[in-house]
């Protein structure tokens, strides 16, 4: 039987192979690679996200606070949770320099969420070694049900195309909590002040600043003071 009576296209392949038939186009060099959703493929471990990592490894130190209640031990903890308060600026600022280029998404998504974890876990030692009062339960309540709270509207606004920025009342509640948490952390008289005492001055004001911060940002994203 001859090719033309069968069919068959003498020219073409029985296997198929070389055709390119369903193969997708080769990529051109140099073009970026794109992952499952469509979104570019991004490098984890730059020196962003590497001290965002670092800072997060604090949370497992503060774990210990009740084998390191001498003062020693306290003065380790303090200092040990203000390096990682002090280096919050520092990915932010590695991640936008040269243009940008080390923002991924992953570091937007770890370095809030290390400020959170560091303060709640140092909130939450603090209250069940007894350096934060049983009455003052309900402070650590509220800041850390705020962190939670303004999280949430953060990834709704996110949802929606909207970002919700930091305002300046948000930024000074992070100093002050930051300052309240280090001086109960100290806790013995450090540089001749009573340190527990500072801390919960500190952290009474702290308290304050996260219900009127948290306030502003929710009555700004649902227009409550425009439709006052």
């Amino acid at each position: 039987m001859s090719t033309q009576e069968s069919g068959i296209d003498p020219t073409s392949s029985s296997t198929g192979e070389g055709s390119g038939a369903g193969a997708p186009p080769p990529r051109p060099p140099g073009a970026t690679q794109l992952d499952a959703s469509g979104m570019p493929v991004e490098r984890f471990w730059n020196l962003p996200n590497t001290v965002t990592m670092l800072r997060i490894g604090v949370v497992p130190v503060l774990l210990f606070l009740p084998a390191a209640l001498s003062e020693p031990g306290s003065t380790f903890m303090a200092w040990a949770f203000i390096v990682a308060a002090l280096t919050d600026w520092l990915d932010g600022y590695l991640a936008r320099r040269n243009g940008g280029k080390d923002v991924t998404r992953i570091g937007k998504l770890l370095d809030p969420l290390a400020d959170k974890l560091i303060v709640s876990t140092a909130l939450i030692m603090l209250l069940a070694v007894g350096r934060i009062p049983l009455w003052g339960a309900a402070m650590v309540v509220v800041i850390v049900g705020r962190e939670l709270a303004v999280t949430g509207l953060r990834g709704m606004a996110g949802s929606a195309g909207h970002v919700v920025a930091a305002a300046w009342p948000g930024k000074l509640k992070t100093v002050v909590q930051s300052s309240a948490i280090g001086a109960l952390l100290f806790h013995y008289e450090t540089i001749g002040l009573p340190a527990h005492t500072v801390g919960m001055t500190l952290l009474a004001v702290a308290t304050a600043l996260t219900l009127w911060s948290g306030w502003l940002y929710f009555a700004d994203y649902f227009g409550w003071t425009r439709d006052a």
